[in-house]
């Protein structure tokens, strides 16, 4: 049986504890031992290098020095790493090694919540396979991200909000090799009830398993 660990915590605007029960929910019908905690202490535990898969659902947060290394050292030695919107990609802005890590860092969602686009840009993906391009009702995030990205989905910022942005087509949806392990990350999902989209839940879902190791 595989093993997760999902860490919640931060701003509770983001509904993390909701988020953690839903992402629980989703491993445990898929065949997931999960354990949940509310503690970045949980990232120190030298046990997290025997699990299959971590899920920070994290927001502007700080997590100790020994914390994020000993994460870091678990997932490049084949640890998988997987989660969404703020949760992962905005938890901790001072550790550049997390940063590094997941791919990208959320810098602004222009407009707040807004109605805009989602492309799949890559059909052939098992994470993304079978989906079409969809629109979406939420924060739009804009991320330094790394180009070594795998992208399986993208978005057009329109420039309504920030007029030097128009046509910046931003990465939602990657996945990413960091030492051994393989990290997943989507974008969306800025409350808990965002799951009940079927596209988000659908790619969430599958990308968390590819990060715990699914066939590719």
């Amino acid at each position: 049986m595989k093993k997760a660990l999902i860490v919640w915590g931060g701003w509770e605007g983001h509904t993390p504890e909701a988020g953690a029960k839903v992402i629980a929910g989703m491993l445990g019908e898929d065949g997931f031992d999960v354990e949940i905690s509310n503690s970045t202490k949980a990232f120190a535990n030298p046990d997290i290098h025997k699990l299959d898969l971590i899920v920070p659902i994290i927001t502007q947060s700080r997590a100790e020095k020994d914390e994020i290394s000993n994460l870091v050292a678990a997932v490049e030695s084949g640890v998988g790493l997987g989660g969404y919107h703020g949760g992962m990609g905005d938890s901790f802005r001072e550790a550049v090694d997390y940063q590094f890590m997941v791919g990208g860092q959320w810098v602004a969602h222009p407009g707040n919540i807004i109605d805009y686009r989602v492309n799949i840009i890559d059909k052939s993906d098992p994470i993304t396979d079978g989906i079409e391009d969809f629109d979406y009702h939420s924060e739009q995030y804009y991320m330094h991200v790394d180009p070594a990205n795998d992208v399986l989905a993208t978005t057009t910022f329109s420039g309504e909000h920030a007029p030097w942005i128009d046509g910046v087509v931003m990465p939602v949806v990657w996945k990413r090799k960091h030492g051994k392990g393989r990290v997943f990350f989507n974008a969306l999902g800025h409350t808990a009830d965002e799951f009940n989209v079927p596209e988000m839940r659908i790619m969430t879902r599958r990308g968390l398993n590819w990060a715990a190791g699914s066939p590719e």
